[in-house]
């Protein structure tokens, strides 16, 4: 065996040598491995938690990203859909936010309007928007309230008028349609009867159908999106009320804006400032959000591959085949809206609260 003898005398064999400086070539100067860690994401699966039923757009937006996200992330992790539907999405929101692991693999497709029901106080919402992380959000739009064409309110002032109160439906304390109608008695006066606790919009769609309801509040992009609003167009079926936007659609240009008839009415500016919160529900889309507490590093990849898989043609095509918007909001900014939304004025939560009782 070749040996070799340091300067104490001492007798090592050859092959400690070469260990030693294979080991040193391994090792930087404060003795951290120059190797490349694993990343994190390598062979894990991410679950997108999706707070409403298979089939409406929440859902579709998901597992479009599902498809495209994952390449995005360093790992290239397996991105699966579940869905948790249930309370305009309290439950999926619950979920992420306090059982799911602080780890970064689960995320929630979760409803717009879930401050709200931090905001008023619902028993049920166990979360704090300010302490989760926002991905991004899809799919900004202005709101539209429709009802069957073959109902006895043909307007605004018929609503005003009737001795009898439309019967619209909703998923919770904070979907849209219960926005909807909400904004339409702060600010123009008008009545309606809110039949909550659908599992989702689809469902809501098919009561419509069967004559249980007589109206929705819903996203314009989402009224133009998939069945069985074509088939209703074509054949006549449904009515639009009014619509949110300060510009007319002209896809519904039946439809008065709320900005025009608050003007006609007079509406004074703390109705208004309650209509600008709840309409906040709108303009942050739909939200993509994951636990509080996971490191910022995976936040920060989890936010870069959402804003480049949506702007993959691939998706873009997909995405336009099936007429969904692809109108991002990058997570920081709807972190931001939430935080604010959070924080306002106690007039103006009071009114929201009364209205929402």
């Amino acid at each position: 065996m070749i040996t070799r003898i340091n300067s104490r005398g001492w007798r090592f064999p050859m092959s400690f040598f070469i260990a030693w400086f294979l080991l040193s070539c391994c090792l930087s100067g404060d003795g951290t491995a120059l190797a490349q860690t694993t990343p994190f994401y390598k062979d894990k699966t991410i679950r997108i938690v999706v707070g409403f039923t298979a089939g409406g757009l929440y859902d579709q937006y998901a597992r479009l990203l599902a498809r495209y996200m994952g390449k995005h992330i360093p790992g290239n992790p397996n991105i699966i859909v579940q869905n948790m539907p249930g309370a305009g999405s309290i439950i999926a929101t619950n979920y992420v936010s306090s059982v799911a692991k602080p780890d970064g693999l689960a995320l929630g497709m979760i409803g717009s309007g879930i401050y709200l029901d931090q905001l008023l106080g619902v028993k049920e919402a166990q979360y704090d928007v300010r302490k989760m992380h926002f991905i991004g959000s899809v799919d900004q739009r202005d709101l539209l309230l429709y009802m069957r064409a073959d109902a006895p309110w043909k307007s605004v002032e018929d609503i005003l008028n009737a001795k009898e109160l439309p019967k619209c439906g909703a998923t919770g304390t904070s979907d849209l349609t219960t926005i909807m109608i909400n904004i339409m008695e702060e600010t123009l006066g008008t009545k309606f009867t809110n039949v909550r606790g659908y599992p989702g919009g689809v469902e809501i769609d098919l009561a419509i159908e069967k004559g249980e309801l007589h109206c929705r509040g819903t996203g314009i992009t989402t009224h133009f999106a998939r069945e069985p609003y074509p088939t209703w167009h074509k054949t006549g079926f449904d009515r639009h009320i009014l619509q949110t936007g300060i510009k007319k659609d002209p896809r519904i240009a039946d439809a008065p804006t709320l900005p025009d008839l608050m003007d006609k009415r007079k509406t004074p500016a703390i109705s208004r400032n309650v209509a600008k919160l709840l309409l906040l529900s709108a303009t942050v889309g739909r939200p993509l959000v994951t636990t509080p507490g996971v490191p910022a590093d995976r936040v920060k990849m989890l936010r870069e591959a959402y804003m480049k898989a949506f702007k993959e043609p691939e998706l873009l095509a997909e995405a336009k085949k099936a007429r969904m918007e692809v109108e991002l909001l990058a997570g920081d900014d709807v972190e931001k809206d939430m935080r604010d939304a959070i924080t306002q004025p106690k007039d103006v939560v009071a009114r929201v609260k009364k209205l929402m009782e």
